[in-house]
């Protein structure tokens, strides 16, 4: 017989803490090994924890919403009825600690109320919100993002009664909006699910169209003076980012011509292909005669990629960023290509990507074109050599041969490369060679 520790888990490579989304057991109740009993929110996804011990939930040392340390014990599962009360002795010196906003509430003991404004619409009329619907929730707890707790305060709307769309029944900040009788920022899919939005150019009859509202990332709004604290993708990324300024970069630039380009893409569209998979696509092409630029520095030495495996950067709603792997992406066929990134955008936007899916990256690709963006510089994530910032394709008078003129349409592209293990000659040549495949046969990219 024994009392066993659950822990906040290291669910990635640079989780340094986790918050805790919502448990999925309760004290009192039977849990066996291998049974997931928290939803924990890592600085990439949200990810069920199992338990590794069979018996009784004793006792939970912090709630719903907390934020823990990598290695804080989170609840204490005693083997038999009999040391349930141990578990709790023991566990109530740390509960007592906690700051009383996040100390668990005592038993049936009901959360507060929280008062129900009325929501008004754009025009100024009153709108009746919808009847209550039971909400998911943890021991009586409310599950809600970051962004939809701030867009619920601002518009006057409870969580409590909700129906949340997210993962695990959480609620997003669509549900708040609905609620308020506004229109959703978020497009939703015939399940109610926010439909995935890849970072790259729509293309519509070969042109770039304006960007759809929903594919900005929405962050929490605040008041003047008011401060917004970071949500753990986004302290992930500043992590990373302030990580990537020990590295020596330099950067160099490059226009393609994309008229075949984007005449092969509305051949292959109907087909499923996306633009983010063409591009992938000749860069892994590219890639596999410059593997140099498929390496990385190490304190060792030089690291060359076991694989040519592409990350794409994808903006999340909460204002985080995470960077899906299509991997061996030069030996994998456009179609299947196409594909995996679909169902990788989709996980990524609900949070679903497993550490294997958007770890052990080579290379990266970010890729604003959808906006209109005619350039930009991106900076070095951590452990890679290079990454790719493609900008929108637009139409340009150009100087075809001799005197002649006529009117392309061109992309800028900027590498931003590690100077420690890529040299410009490197960047050059792989630059001009990714061009020459873009512009002269981009469909030898579905052969």
């Amino acid at each position: 017989m024994a009392i066993h520790e659950i822990f906040m888990p290291a669910l990635s490579s640079t989780m340094s803490e986790g918050k805790i989304v919502s448990w999925l057991k309760q004290p009192g109740d039977e849990v066996t090994k291998g049974e997931a009993v928290v939803v924990v929110e890592s600085d990439k996804a949200d990810m069920d924890v199992e338990c590794f011990h069979s018996g009784i939930l004793a006792t939970l040392l912090l709630p719903a919403g907390s934020t823990a340390p990598v290695g804080e014990t989170l609840a204490l599962v005693a083997e038999t009825a009999a040391e349930v009360e141990e578990a709790k002795a023991r566990s109530s010196a740390v509960v007592d600690q906690l700051p009383p906003e996040t100390q668990p509430p005592a038993p049936g003991e009901a959360p507060a109320a929280q008062p129900v404004a009325s929501p008004v619409s754009r025009d100024g009329a009153s709108v009746e919100p919808p009847a209550p619907v039971a909400t998911p929730a943890s021991a009586g707890r409310i599950m809600a993002s970051p962004h939809a707790k701030a867009l619920a305060k601002r518009l006057g709307v409870a969580l409590k009664g909700l129906r949340g769309s997210g993962p695990h029944g959480r609620i997003i900040a669509r549900d708040v909006e609905q609620a308020a009788g506004q229109p959703s920022s978020t497009p939703t899919s015939q399940q109610g699910r926010p439909q995935p939005t890849a970072v790259v150019p729509a293309q519509v009859d070969g042109q770039t169209a304006p960007s759809a509202p929903s594919a900005v990332p929405t962050m929490a709004k605040a008041t003047a003076g008011q401060t917004v604290p970071l949500t753990t993708a986004q302290q992930a990324v500043n992590r990373n980012m302030t990580a990537s300024l020990s590295a020596p970069c330099f950067q160099v630039g490059y226009t393609i011509t994309t008229d075949k380009l984007e005449a092969f893409y509305k051949q292959v569209k109907p087909k499923g292909v996306t633009m983010t998979a063409l591009l992938v696509k000749a860069t892994a092409v590219t890639l596999a005669n410059h593997p140099q630029m498929n390496s990385a520095y190490t304190p060792e030495g030089m690291r060359f990629g076991d694989g040519i495996h592409v990350a794409v950067a994808v903006a999340m709603e909460d204002g985080g960023l995470i960077t899906p792997v299509l991997r061996h992406a030069e030996r994998t066929d456009l179609y299947s290509l196409s594909r995996t990134w679909s169902e990788l955008v989709k996980q990524a936007r609900s949070k679903q990507l497993q550490p294997e899916d958007y770890s052990g990256g080579t290379f990266t690709l970010s890729n604003l074109g959808m906006f209109g963006v005619d350039r930009f510089s991106a900076i070095l994530p951590p452990d890679t050599g290079a990454i790719l910032a493609v900008a929108a394709s637009r139409p340009v008078v150009a100087v075809t041969g001799g005197k002649a003129m006529a009117i392309q349409r061109q992309m800028q592209v900027n590498l931003t490369a590690d100077h420690r293990v890529i040299y410009g000659a490197h960047a050059a040549a792989f630059l001009k060679d990714l061009a020459t495949v873009l512009e002269t046969s981009p469909e030898a990219l579905a052969l």
